[in-house]
C-alpha cells in the first residue's frame, strides 16, 4: 500500500497553501467582526468620514464601549480614537460541571488614525458618543480651501550631457 509522504512535493503543495490560505480568512474574519479589521496587530474600528462646506465628521462603532473607556486626540494632522473594550467574564455550568455558557463577543484594546488634510484648531472639536456610536466633529478652517488646494508640479526633461541624477551639496 502506497503511502503518502508528510512533506508534501513541489506539485502538491499548492492545494495545501490554499487550505492555510483559507484557514487564515477564517480566522481573520472571526477577529474582524467586532470592529471590522486589523492595521499592525490592533484593532480598528469602522468610521464613516463625510465632509460638507463647514465641518469633517467621523463617525466610528464602537459596541459595547464605555465613554470613559475611549480617548480621542488631534495631534498634528492626526485624529486618532482609542481605547479598549473590556470583557466581562461569566461562567456557567451545569450540574455536571461542564461549562455551558459560550462568549464570542471580541475584547481588547482598539485603535484608528484618520489623517485631516486642514489644520484644525483642537479647541473647535466636539465628540458625541451615543448607543455605541462616536461622533466626531471637526471644524474647517476659514482658510481650508486653500490647504487643501493641490499645486501642479512640472517635471522636465535633465538637460543633454546631465545624468538626471539630483543635485549634490
Amino acid at each position: 500500500m502506497p503511502s503518502k509522504p508528510w512533506f508534501p512535493g513541489w506539485g502538491d503543495r499548492n492545494g495545501d497553501v490554499d487550505q492555510f490560505r483559507g484557514l487564515k480568512t477564517q480566522v481573520d474574519s472571526l477577529f474582524e467582526d467586532w470592529f471590522g479589521r486589523s492595521i499592525g496587530g490592533v484593532l480598528a474600528p469602522r468610521v464613516d468620514v463625510a465632509e460638507d462646506e463647514k465641518a469633517i465628521a467621523v463617525t466610528a462603532e464602537l459596541p459595547g464601549v464605555k465613554e470613559h473607556e475611549i480617548e480621542v486626540t488631534l495631534l498634528g494632522g492626526e485624529l486618532t480614537i482609542k481605547g479598549e473594550k473590556r470583557s466581562e467574564h461569566e461562567e456557567k455550568k451545569d450540574e455536571q460541571g461542564r461549562v455551558v455558557h459560550r462568549t464570542e463577543r471580541s475584547y481588547g484594546a482598539f485603535q484608528r488614525t484618520i489623517t485631516i488634510p486642514y489644520k484644525v484648531e483642537a479647541d473647535q472639536v466636539s465628540a458625541h458618543f451615543k448607543d455605541g456610536v462616536l461622533t466626531i466633529t471637526l471644524p474647517k478652517p476659514a482658510d481650508a480651501v486653500a490647504q487643501k488646494q493641490e499645486r501642479k508640479i512640472e517635471v522636465n526633461k535633465p538637460p543633454r550631457g546631465s545624468s538626471g541624477a539630483a543635485p549634490t551639496a
